[in-house]
């Protein structure tokens, strides 16, 4: 896929140097506007942000190394990231991936692969597609869930936060009640709550 070719929403404030830098993924068969409610309530919360939503990263998540499969669109999902942290001088601890479904698939998979060029994972309804054998040392990962989510259950999400807990992990996981698959602002706020208060573990460990 050619970078130049990814249609992106951008949300983007009126700072020269915006800080932090959210990179959105909608569900496999959704569109980028699927993510708006989110990048906007991420705008308000964070006033000299750069929110981008881009349509397309996100499909079918194939097994393999073949064009359209997970490890092929981790490889893709890397290259814009790094080219949007040079277009807006943004460090990668400055950066944040924020998933639905199978974009939180993805940037669980991103995380895995690549460790620290985005600072944190906020994963909504998605889970790992391999799990992993070792956890991320730069990145922190946020898991948020609905109860009666039917698509991913609530028990795949608790066995990968067992999982990364196993593996001295940062990460969180928050479940809200009643909630199925979907972006429901119980989750999304609880997503601005983590961003805003959560200190990186790594930051305590280098003290």
């Amino acid at each position: 896929m050619n970078l130049l070719d990814i249609e992106t929403i951008e949300l983007l404030s009126a700072t020269a140097s915006p800080r932090p830098l959210f990179v959105l993924l909608h569900d496999e068969g959704g569109v980028a506007a699927d993510m708006l409610v989110m990048g906007n309530l991420l705008g308000d919360a964070f006033a000299e942000a750069a929110v981008l939503i881009p349509e397309g990263l996100v499909g079918p998540l194939g097994t393999g190394n073949g064009h359209g499969s997970l490890s092929t669109r981790v490889e893709t999902l890397a290259a814009y990231l790094r080219s949007q942290q040079q277009r807006f001088d943004v460090l990668q601890s400055d950066t944040a991936l924020v998933g639905f479904g199978a974009g939180a698939t993805l940037a669980l998979a991103f995380s895995d692969a690549h460790d620290g060029l985005a600072g944190r994972v906020l994963a909504f309804g998605g889970s790992y597609q391999v799990w992993p054998d070792k956890a991320p040392a730069l990145t922190t990962l946020h898991l948020l869930h609905g109860q009666n989510d039917p698509v991913v259950p609530v028990s795949v999400a608790r066995q990968g936060f067992d999982l990364l807990m196993a593996l001295n992990a940062d990460a969180t996981l928050d479940v809200a009640a009643s909630v199925g698959h979907e972006l429901h602002p119980a989750l999304m706020d609880q997503a601005v709550t983590r961003l805003q208060t959560c200190v990186p573990l790594r930051h305590w460990r280098a003290v």
